[in-house]
């Protein structure tokens, strides 16, 4: 496949050229993980963009009401995401280490067992948000007009959740067999379609949030069946052959391949629940301060979240090249990719983060034309921002732990960042404690900031005791 000149690229590439001048990485190990991550940036700015620009759009067109029913429903059909994202993590660390052992049948069954947890576990849920959105987005109480907007776009995102799953599994198998650029090109495309439809749905048709939620429903089913096509064929057109080609009719996944993605993908979900799940309780506790918080809350976090693609690509490149030399039983060399990829993924994280900090108020004007919204939006970006650097050490660092199997340390760090930290600090700003005054946004943005800083600092602890690259050998009977 030609080579796709793109800023990111050339971006990402000027980093690691300058890391290597510096002698913070090697300049082979660099090119390598950077030709491996910039399709993997794009893909997560294309995934987030969804949930961005859904945002972006109800805000201009209904007011600061559907960006916080948006903002609260969004969490719950993201379930996808964190629950797919543990079963995918899983999938990335067995088909790397045998596809780089030579394992084609265990890569096969892999792939296989992926796709049916992924669908048994989202499924259900799809239903029931569709059987009661109201009371679930009521939960968190943003406001009558907010839980009525929120619920009519919950109801229809929610079948989303099983493609979102799929598309996910299909992305991390083929990083995991050192294929960026196809998840890239999929997913790119789902997200310009994603925006086309959003425009025609929201603007022309006036569908508001609903048209909204369509819009990504259909979006994200598209990108599933391309994936679905391609891997039952072994290529797809204009992208060409695909390094894996799923079995349709062979032999479907053992008991020790469902046992072995559940046990290294349960810690994962966990971690991604606590992170994600974790804004349900957050979004209630900032519900307190009233309708505009919640709505520059939310603009905070969307932002965020597109800071964070960097460790889309990062923490991916460092399961897969790390993986794949545990798999050849080239400890030294996995070591030596993790400790890399995890100096480069720091400084670009940073850079990113240095731009928003500085732009965040015509960030705040792209969600919203409400001067007081605008106002407080500003204030939380900038925390927002300090967060996202912390989120790199950590996405740099799970990605290097998920390589050998070890996950259970970042659950446990989300958990004490959320529980110890960000959940009483937030409440500690709506809310008089222990006769002290409440403290106001100004918690709120520490809450940001804690909520990344702790299981980062927890997760790079364990990633630097080394223990990751002694776990769970690889054998072709694991499958």
């Amino acid at each position: 496949m030609p080579s796709l000149p793109n800023p990111v690229r050339a971006g990402i590439r000027a980093v690691g050229l300058l890391l290597a001048r510096i002698g913070w990485v090697g300049v082979r190990r660099a090119m390598r993980t950077a030709e491996l991550a910039w399709p993997r940036v794009v893909t997560g700015m294309a995934r987030m963009s969804k949930a961005t620009v859904d945002v972006a759009m109800v805000g201009l067109a209904v007011g600061p009401a559907a960006i916080a029913g948006v903002g609260v429903a969004t969490p719950f059909w993201t379930l996808a995401f964190m629950i797919g994202g543990g079963i995918a993590g899983a999938t990335i660390s067995l088909v790397a280490r045998h596809y780089g052992a030579g394992h084609r049948a265990a890569v096969d069954r892999a792939v296989k067992g992926s796709a049916v947890l992924a669908v048994a576990v989202t499924l259900p849920l799809a239903v029931l948000f569709w059987a009661v959105p109201g009371p679930l987005i009521a939960l968190v109480g943003p406001g009558d007009e907010a839980v009525r907007l929120g619920a009519d776009y919950l109801r229809v995102i929610g079948w989303a959740m099983p493609f979102a799953a799929l598309s996910l599994v299909a992305s991390r198998a083929l990083v995991g067999a050192g294929d960026a650029r196809t998840p890239m090109a999929v997913r790119a495309g789902g997200a310009l379609v994603n925006v086309a439809l959003n425009g025609v749905l929201i603007f022309g048709l006036g569908m508001g949030v609903r048209g909204a939620a369509f819009g990504s429903l259909l979006s994200n089913a598209g990108v599933a069946a391309v994936f679905m096509w391609g891997f039952s064929k072994g290529h797809l057109p204009g992208l060409g052959t695909l390094p894996l080609k799923v079995a349709v009719h062979g032999a479907a996944p053992t008991r020790q391949t469902l046992r072995r993605l559940v046990r290294i993908g349960t810690p994962l979900a966990g971690a991604n629940a606590v992170r994600g799940g974790g804004q349900f309780p957050l979004l209630a506790v900032v519900g307190l301060f009233g309708p505009q918080v919640v709505a520059a809350f939310v603009i905070a976090l969307r932002v965020r979240d597109f800071l964070n693609t960097p460790g889309w690509g990062f923490g991916l490149a460092s399961s897969s090249l790390a993986g794949q030399a545990l798999g050849r039983r080239q400890a030294g060399r996995a070591d030596a990719y993790a400790h890399e990829v995890l100096r480069f993924a720091v400084v670009v994280y940073t850079i990113g983060a240095a731009a928003a900090f500085a732009g965040a108020r015509p960030l705040a004007h792209l969600f919203t034309s409400e001067p007081a919204v605008i106002g407080l939006s500003v204030g939380l970006i900038r925390a927002a921002c300090v967060s996202a650097v912390f989120w790199g050490v950590l996405s740099a660092s799970v990605g290097a732990l998920r390589a050998g199997g070890d996950t259970r340390w970042p659950f446990y760090g989300n958990l004490l960042g959320l529980l110890a930290f960000a959940l009483p600090l937030a409440y500690a700003g709506a809310v008089s404690v222990g006769g002290l005054p409440a403290l106001g946004t100004s918690a709120l943005r520490g809450a940001l900031v804690l909520e990344m800083a702790v299981p980062a600092a927890v997760a790079y602890g364990r990633f630097r005791t080394g223990r990751w690259r002694r776990r769970a050998p690889v054998r072709q009977a694991a499958g």
